[in-house]
């Protein structure tokens, strides 16, 4: 079984700034499955299970705030059996230029707590997803990544989110992480 993880925090307040393009890009791939998230308290995330076909797959939302995002993921990974390579974490960047995509099989945490937070529970061998969301303006890196999306940004995110979704989507259903990566890094919205 394969688990697609949305990184963000839960609540209105953070619905669509630049630290929630996980949920975003969740919230969008459960839409178009039309699958529903139900709470799973004991998990500590919102979770909708996908069925395509043969295939079934978990679109998971923690909602232990990012700093603490590894919480969530460790419990379903426990709950599910998951290996951590069945599990791909999408969320944002600020080291990538705006609405890029950046696949990636393994790898550090770099600078992101929320990834932090899950390499310190299921260690570095995950595959990611990440959205760029390079920063543009004097604020404060906190400031920035809890500000919301200018609506300038809309389109370029939107075509972000919607490569995201049929990047973790394919990942599920079981395309090779070459193939994917062929198709996805570096990949922009005009």
């Amino acid at each position: 079984m394969k688990v697609i993880v949305g990184l963000g925090n839960p609540g209105e307040r953070y619905a669509n700034t630049y630290h929630n393009l996980g949920f975003i890009v969740a919230d969008a791939l459960a839409e178009k499955l039309k699958a529903k998230f139900s709470l799973k308290t004991r998990l500590k995330c919102l979770l909708a299970t996908v069925k395509k076909g043969d295939e079934q797959f978990l679109v998971v939302k923690p909602l232990t705030y990012m700093n603490l995002s590894g919480e969530a993921v460790g419990a379903v990974a426990r709950y599910y059996k998951v290996e951590p390579k069945d599990i791909l974490v999408v969320y944002d960047d600020l080291d990538l230029d705006t609405g890029a995509l950046r696949l990636r099989e393994k790898g550090s945490a770099g600078t992101h707590n929320g990834m932090k937070s899950i390499v310190g529970v299921i260690g570095e061998d995950f595959p990611r997803l990440r959205i760029g969301t390079k920063k543009d303006s004097p604020a404060d890196t906190i400031d920035y990544v809890l500000s919301a999306i200018p609506e300038e940004k809309h389109t370029a995110f939107k075509e972000a989110v919607d490569r995201a979704m049929e990047c973790a989507s394919e990942f599920a259903l079981g395309v090779s992480f070459d193939r994917l990566m062929q198709k996805y890094n570096g990949k922009k919205s005009g």
